[in-house]
């Protein structure tokens, strides 16, 4: 384990969870219904058995024709027949038009679909016919078997964390079931006297423990297992108990508060005397205090659990989450994606002095397309991040000008990006 940095960047102390940060055991993979599985990371591919679309089809309502028959605007042909989708049509007798609805196969000999709105029905009696407004194309309308997806194509790769739209890919090649990682489990739990819980008496000096509710939620939205084990008081055999406790059945142990170097902050000594440690001060704003360590398995496993301590005012812990913690869950999946969200560059209707540390600001897009930023960037101000739709990451020693394009990042990215 690596010895305690002063003022680490961030990317190196990133580079370095990673470079320890293995993923969980292939054998721990889990198969899911398609419909169970969002937000999972896939454990192995998805191959397509089959072509989509599976024949060729009609991208609209209109009618299927050749267009050797369709030589002029205007010209007049018989229906011959009516396919709606999920039907079996037969083959396009010369000279005729076939009415058809989106979905539906093209009947062989047909090479065009003219929609709707182009043609006119005339109807005389038994007889149908139709006119045909605008000559059409070769090919016109008409969705090609296999244009989508060939048979035999991987179409979802391993490592991929799984969207709505990922599973609706994962359907339609039939794939009704998927090979996904395990759930991460994570043990959570609070230090500092300070803290209590919604509901108790607010006695004087006390805070309501708000790290507990954002970093669980964060926890299950990146697909984790979250063993909620509240607070613990400020000295060091509480703290080593509950590490104990937490490493028994954790992939990774997350604690908030306790990481600094004052004499109520035990987390380092509790650790260190637990398993390995490293204490590093980042050079980032907020969230400077984070530490990274292993913790020992009383069965004596392999594999350690794994643990991070954030800083304990609200807005420095959720935003180091989001760059740390959230990698190193998503690396423990097996996900191909750790790297931070690319983000957009937009105009910041704001400027900001420099500061020798990276800043994270918590910002809002404004109805002109551009950036404001809020007020009051303290670490403790929860209300911004609520407020805010993401942030700015603005490097060292840098002003931002009224005008100038920074790079934003928006919440929900680093949760799906």
């Amino acid at each position: 384990m690596a010895e305690p940095h002063a003022l680490m960047s961030l990317d190196d102390a990133l580079a370095e969870v990673l470079a320890q940060v293995r993923p969980l055991p292939a054998h721990d993979a889990q198969t899911l219904p398609t419909a169970e599985a969002l937000g999972r990371v896939l454990a192995r591919g998805v191959v397509s058995l089959i072509d989509v679309p599976p024949a060729d089809n009609s991208a609209m309502d209109g009618y299927a024709v050749r267009v050797l028959d369709t030589p002029q605007d205007g010209t007049v042909l018989p229906v011959s027949q009516r396919i709606p989708a999920g039907t079996v049509p037969s083959a396009l007798q010369p000279g005729t038009a076939a009415r058809i609805f989106t979905g539906a196969l093209v009947p062989p000999g047909a090479d065009a679909v003219v929609m709707q709105e182009q043609c006119e029905a005339i109807d005389e009696g038994e007889r149908r016919q139709v006119r045909i407004g605008r000559v059409p194309q070769q090919g016109q309308a008409v969705r090609r078997r296999g244009e989508d997806v060939r048979e035999g194509a991987e179409v979802l790769a391993a490592g991929l964390r799984l969207t709505p739209q990922a599973l609706g890919l994962a359907a339609s090649v039939g794939a009704a079931s998927l090979r996904v990682a395990r759930r991460p489990r994570v043990a959570l739990f609070s230090t500092g006297d300070e803290l209590v819980m919604p509901g108790e008496p607010l006695k004087p000096g006390s805070i309501y423990n708000a790290n507990r509710f954002t970093l669980r939620s964060l926890v299950q939205a990146l697909g984790c297992e979250c063993n909620d084990l509240g607070l613990v008081p400020d000295r060091l055999d509480a703290t080593r108990e509950a590490l104990r406790t937490a490493a028994l059945e954790s992939d990774l142990v997350l604690t908030s508060g306790g990481v600094s170097v004052g004499e109520e902050d035990h987390v380092r000594a509790a650790v260190q005397a637990e398993g390995e440690i490293a204490l590093w001060q980042m050079a980032i704003k907020p969230g400077k205090p984070l530490a990274f360590g292993r913790l020992r398995r009383p069965q004596g496993d392999a594999a350690p659990a794994w643990f991070v301590g954030l800083p304990g005012n609200p807005v420095s812990s959720f935003v180091t989450f989001l760059l740390v913690v959230r990698p190193l869950l998503l690396r423990l999946q097996g996900s191909t994606s750790t790297a931070a969200p690319q983000g957009v560059w937009l105009r910041a209707d704001f400027e900001t002095r420099a500061d020798r540390r990276r800043e994270f600001l918590r910002v809002r897009r404004n109805a002109q397309g551009g950036l404001d930023l809020f007020a009051n960037q303290g670490s403790g101000v929860l209300t911004s991040a609520v407020w805010g739709d993401g942030l700015v990451d603005k490097p060292a020693d840098h002003a931002i000008q009224r005008g100038e394009l920074v790079r934003y990042v928006a919440f929900s990215d680093w949760l799906w990006g």
